[in-house]
């Protein structure tokens, strides 16, 4: 891998000044010697060459008032079994695939109107369903820092529709092609938990919500859009009525950062409280919310994705700090481990109980979990992208953080299908 290649991948998601860079190159020049005037110039000229080589980004559009930003966007190629000569069917390595991929955005954006803007990109994981192969690639570009996001995130993913459709390159899924703006966030990982654990940090967990009934907390949600939210079924045992149901965003519930009004609520069709099994809402926003570093939305995880047993994941919420407890104004997360099935349906943790569409995670000693109030919200997984995906809603535990009962969480992998078919996402 080229320290390029390494640059693309450490940074992708984030978004940072191309200044700071200069500063550590130039700050190599020698200083225990005196010299000339010209000689420092040449240096300098032979340093910020050496950076413009090294991130593949011309001299000339090193820009004070410019930053480096990183998209992350989906290619679906598909028809990739394909007929030779002989009438056998051959497959496109990945290596080659990988490159194919990446030249092909690469002419995309060069022959496009953010050529000046377009630094390069970076297939950072192929992922084969059936006879077609996922590329997700990260794109990075020097923006004005005056401009909104929003506005170059909807260029990008037009160009890309645009002359998707023209190449012959690859048989390539137009409707698949999109750039991701979910699952980032701008504040760093730190996390104990929720129960009597840490406040967590403006920022860190951007797609977390509030459902309140008549203005008063019930249960979290997960932004999936920016009018979209998921959540627990059983959050609505009290009714279903849109126009009794609120949304904040924020760390706080009281001031809220931001808030909506609810226009509906789909409730999945075989929920029956006080069955636990399809616990799972979707909730559409009277109006759509506008991204920022503070609300951003999660990303979904696809139809196949699986998360093995102890697999770190983060959970969070408003939720009470103690079995029967009130619910908090500030918002609080957890770090918890996710339990196979084998374990959790022990007849000593919760047997027969955990159902399809069902997994646990915490721990079995007990203390880190969810409580009251936490229903509805996220459990969410980091990937090596540094993006974040929701794998999880909270649903129902035995009491908060006791031994042997650790919390169970409705599968959204399980009930991807149905999001899609809810929601159109």
């Amino acid at each position: 891998m080229t320290p390029e290649e390494r640059h693309l991948r450490k940074m992708a998601g984030h978004t940072h000044s191309l200044g700071f860079v200069l500063c550590r190159t130039v700050g190599f020049v020698p200083q225990s010697r005196a010299l000339k005037p010209w000689m420092v110039v040449l240096l300098l000229i032979l340093s910020l060459t050496m950076v413009g080589l090294t991130i593949g980004l011309p001299v000339s559009f090193i820009d004070p008032g410019e930053k480096m930003e990183y998209y992350q966007g989906t290619l679906t190629i598909s028809d990739l079994l394909t007929s030779s000569n002989s009438g056998q069917k051959i497959t496109h390595q990945f290596k080659d695939l990988q490159k194919i991929s990446e030249n092909l955005v690469d002419e995309i954006f060069i022959d496009s109107a953010l050529n000046k803007h377009y630094v390069k990109n970076q297939v950072v994981r192929l992922t084969p369903e059936g006879d077609s192969v996922t590329a997700d690639i990260i794109m990075a570009f020097q923006f004005p820092s005056t401009e909104q996001r929003a506005v170059r995130e909807k260029e990008i993913q037009s160009i890309l529709n645009r002359k998707i459709r023209n190449t012959r390159a690859l048989q390539v899924n137009v409707s698949s092609v999109q750039v991701n703006d979910c699952g980032k966030r701008a504040a760093p990982l730190a996390v104990n938990r929720i129960m009597s654990g840490e406040l967590a940090p403006k920022g860190a967990w951007p797609w977390q919500a509030s459902l309140q009934h008549d203005g008063i907390h019930q249960c979290g949600a997960t932004l999936i859009s920016n009018t979209w939210l998921v959540t627990a079924a059983h959050c609505f045992k009290r009714g279903a009525n849109p126009r009794q149901w609120t949304v904040s965003f924020g760390t706080t519930i009281k001031p809220p950062l931001m808030k909506r009004n609810v226009r509906r609520i789909v409730v999945h069709e075989r929920y029956r409280s006080p069955s636990k099994e399809y616990d799972i809402a979707v909730v559409q926003l009277s109006s759509k919310v506008t991204f920022t570093d503070d609300v951003r939305r999660i990303c979904l995880p696809g139809t196949s994705a699986s998360l093995p047993p102890d697999s770190t994941v983060y959970i969070t919420g408003f939720g009470s700090l103690h079995y029967g407890g009130e619910y908090q104004n500030s918002l609080r997360e957890a770090r918890v481990k996710t339990i196979s099935n084998a374990v959790c349906k022990q007849p000593f943790v919760y047997g027969n109980d955990i159902k399809f569409g069902m997994f646990c995670a915490g721990y079995l000693e007990g203390i880190y979990d969810a409580c009251r109030g936490d229903s509805g919200g996220p459990l969410v997984v980091r990937d090596n992208t540094d993006t974040w995906y929701l794998i999880g809603i909270v649903s129902w535990g035995d009491n908060c953080g006791q031994k042997n009962k650790p919390g169970v969480y409705t599968d959204v992998t399980y009930y991807r299908r149905w999001i899609a078919a809810k929601t159109g996402l």
